[in-house]
């Protein structure tokens, strides 16, 4: 028995919805493959160039033991394994981090605007980490000092925003960025000041190359605390995506849904602050990267926070990557601090992203 119009109408719904997913999970998968391309063709980019042939070779020998015996220098081996190789892990990480750390932020405070800069978290990171550098002020000693110092700024910084946020009133979005940005200035000019204060200038210079961003120090010591923070912090936003979504949609509607939104909030935020700490110890304060890429990530995949933020971890590691590309490649043999590059290719894409909001409003 064929079957009806009016079941044929009802199923069409439904196919719509299931070629939407079909698309989206496309688009996530070409978005990854786009990355891995990029970490390793940025492999063999630098003073020495090699080729993304040879350099999946050396990568396929030391991951898969094939092949067996090497056919190339050992130079470039110890090139892409020893010193390029922890720097585009460094970047890979660090990118994920401040995109989905950005994501978040933006649905937290329901502000397009909001990044780890604005809401204070990176000047908070900074500040611990400056105290660090220039004075020896470490929460805990050995190799995760400054990861340590750099979280507890970090951490320091979300609290105190929170606690402004409450302060005679209830914790809404907009007193909650209002409160950042009086933080984030706070910290910032706490960090401007331990410099001048500071009475070693390679100590002060450190700092202000390090306020810039970069990952030419990346070290294999770094990689399995940054990596084990990233990859647990995004799990667990990822998991509360959903409640995300409610968030977004205003505080009223999260608590018809049963959400508290002031605990979610909270929560979210010092798994934010945790992202950014662990990031900014390892590879400095970089910006437009936790502003620029959610907003891409939204216009590839839409704004359900369980594909968006994967889909901006992946394209925020292929973003910082190439940057740090940018970054040594465009004044050899210097190297460019890589917030200079990141701001440079951000503001453009937020210029035409705010294009854009003006078309649609008008």
């Amino acid at each position: 028995m064929p079957p009806s119009s009016t079941s044929l109408q009802s199923a069409e719904p439904d196919l719509r919805l299931a070629h939407r997913g079909r698309g989206r999970g496309l688009r996530m998968a070409a978005v990854a493959v786009l990355m891995l391309l990029v970490a390793i063709v940025s492999l063999g980019l630098g003073t020495a160039v090699i080729s993304p042939g040879t350099t999946a070779q050396i990568l396929a020998h030391h991951v898969i033991g094939w092949p067996a015996e090497a056919t190339w220098p050992s130079s470039q081996d110890t090139i892409i394994i020893d010193i390029r190789l922890p720097r585009v892990l460094t970047a890979l990480l660090a990118g994920a981090a401040l995109a989905v750390a950005g994501a978040t932020l933006q649905s937290v405070v329901r502000n397009p605007l909001a990044d780890p800069y604005i809401l204070g978290v990176s000047a908070g990171a900074s500040t611990g980490a400056a105290a660090f550098i220039l004075f020896g002020a470490a929460v805990v000693g050995g190799a995760f000092a400054l990861s340590a110092s750099a979280f507890v700024g970090a951490a320091a910084a979300t609290l105190f925003a929170l606690s402004l946020a409450h302060f005679g009133g209830r914790a809404t979005s907009t007193r909650l960025l209002l409160a950042g940005v009086t933080v984030g200035y706070l910290l910032s000019a706490a960090t401007s000041f331990m410099v001048f204060a500071s009475d070693s200038p390679d100590g002060a210079r450190s700092v202000m190359f390090w306020l810039l961003g970069s990952v030419a120090l990346s070290t294999t010591a770094t990689l399995p605390v940054l990596a084990i923070v990233v990859l647990a912090a995004i799990v667990v936003l990822t998991a509360f995506g959903r409640k995300l979504d409610a968030l977004d949609l205003g505080d009223e509607t999260a608590a018809t849904l049963g959400i508290n939104p002031v605990r979610l909030r909270t929560g979210m935020l010092l798994v934010c602050a945790a992202l950014v700490g662990v990031t900014v110890a390892a590879v400095g304060s970089i910006g437009f990267v936790g502003l620029v890429v959610p907003h891409l990530a939204r216009r590839l995949v839409g704004a359900a926070h369980r594909t968006l933020l994967p889909t901006a971890a992946v394209m925020g590691a292929a973003f910082l990557v190439v940057s740090d590309v940018a970054a040594r490649m465009l004044v050899p043999p210097q190297e460019l601090p890589i917030g200079i590059v990141t701001a440079l290719v951000g503001t453009p894409l937020l210029i035409r992203h705010v294009a854009r909001l003006r078309e649609g409003a008008s």
